[in-house]
């Protein structure tokens, strides 16, 4: 890896894996300059380093890309910027032309601009949804010859077209190569362990729709964040990754309802019953639940989609990220699940109650 400082962009900085990605950037590359855009300006919970220049900008908005090219005249451009549809939204088309607006049109911008601008390196922060939004079939180890799912969900349709153009862009002139991160789980998480969190509250943890043995893949912030400079260090010597995708995870499948009452414990919770939902039962449910919000004008969190997606085995090989980039994830899964754990109990106000180590129930 050279010593030479390069100049980075970073889209979407100020939120959960932008902020990761730069802290990490600048632990491991110190000489790094390294440049912040975001519609967001920096918060609490994203922490960046204090060398960090933040500029505020939106990538559907050329005008005020070119400026921040401009200002920064980057080396190396990481694109995790975008949009991720909340639970209520993420199986409805209600937002469809939105998402597809800021994931694919704005990642369309952020490579013209670099090209424009002479980047050498372009690291698209792309996600698994680009193939497991297809709930038709189940992913089992999958690999990076799974065909992309355009046909999905709003989500994984504008990321898997944007991430298509981004590795079609490749050449000697700009390198481009696209991360798949799983579900995501760490410090400043705003999704996932928030809502199964509010399970708890709202009575739902004893509830278990299908057979409760499906298992998925959760990778920890900080994790990809490696593998983000990990691809960057690949780009600028033997050039391996160039024009390629790769499954980011942690490499420790864990079964969903195992993942979920580690959470729940975690806050001294243990469901005092368990209810088993079958498949069928719970789809015809979010059917109807589907049909009444269409009629009122409202959104459902239950739905098909969620239903197939709660049931749903998905995870993938690592072996291609360990190959090329050398990425193996730092952070384990218990570990993970415990520093996420705590870092929302901060952010609530709350004190967890002490866990007895290997808690994690075995199916």
């Amino acid at each position: 890896m050279t010593d030479s400082a390069k100049k980075v962009l970073v889209s979407g900085g100020t939120g959960f894996v932008g902020s990761a990605i730069v802290r990490a950037l600048a632990e491991k590359h110190p000489n790094f300059v390294i440049a912040v855009i975001d519609q967001s300006p920096p918060r609490p919970e994203h922490v960046l380093p204090e060398r960090t220049t933040y500029m505020q900008a939106d990538i559907t908005s050329t005008e005020t890309l070119t400026k921040a090219f401009e200002a920064v005249k980057p080396d190396i451009v990481v694109h995790a910027a975008g949009i991720v549809p909340d639970l209520a939204e993420r199986w409805g088309r209600r937002l469809e032309q939105e998402v597809w607006r800021i994931n694919f049109k704005g990642t369309q911008n952020m490579l013209d601009a670099s090209k424009h601008s002479g980047v050498e390196a372009f690291i698209y922060t792309s996600t698994c949804c680009v193939v497991i939004d297809d709930t038709r079939t189940d992913h089992l180890n999958i690999n990076e010859d799974r065909p992309l799912a355009f046909r999905s969900t709003i989500y994984g349709e504008s990321k898997a077209a944007a991430e298509a153009l981004v590795l079609k862009t490749s050449s000697s002139k700009m390198l481009t190569c696209a991360l798949r991160p799983s579900v995501l789980c760490g410090p400043g998480d705003y999704q996932l362990v928030p809502s199964i969190h509010a399970c708890i509250a709202k009575g739902e943890t004893p509830f278990l729709i299908g057979n409760g043995l499906n298992l998925w893949d959760v990778t920890y912030v900080d994790n990809v964040a490696d593998a983000h400079v990990l691809a960057i260090e690949n780009l600028l010597t033997s050039r391996t990754a160039a024009g390629e995708a790769f499954f980011i995870q942690n490499n420790e499948p864990i079964v969903f309802r195992d993942f979920c009452l580690e959470i729940w414990a975690h806050f001294g919770h243990v469901p005092p019953f368990e209810v088993h939902i079958p498949k069928s039962l719970a789809y015809f449910a979010g059917l109807a639940c589907e049909t009444v919000t269409w009629l009122m004008g409202t959104t459902t969190t239950l739905s098909r989609g969620s239903v197939r997606d709660a049931c749903a085995t998905r995870y993938a090989s690592g072996n291609k990220a360990k190959k090329i980039l050398g990425y193996e994830a730092r952070i384990g899964i218990e570990e993970a699940i415990r520093l996420s754990c705590e870092d929302y109990a901060s952010r609530l106000g709350v004190e967890l109650p002490m866990l007895n180590s290997g808690s994690r129930q075995k199916q």
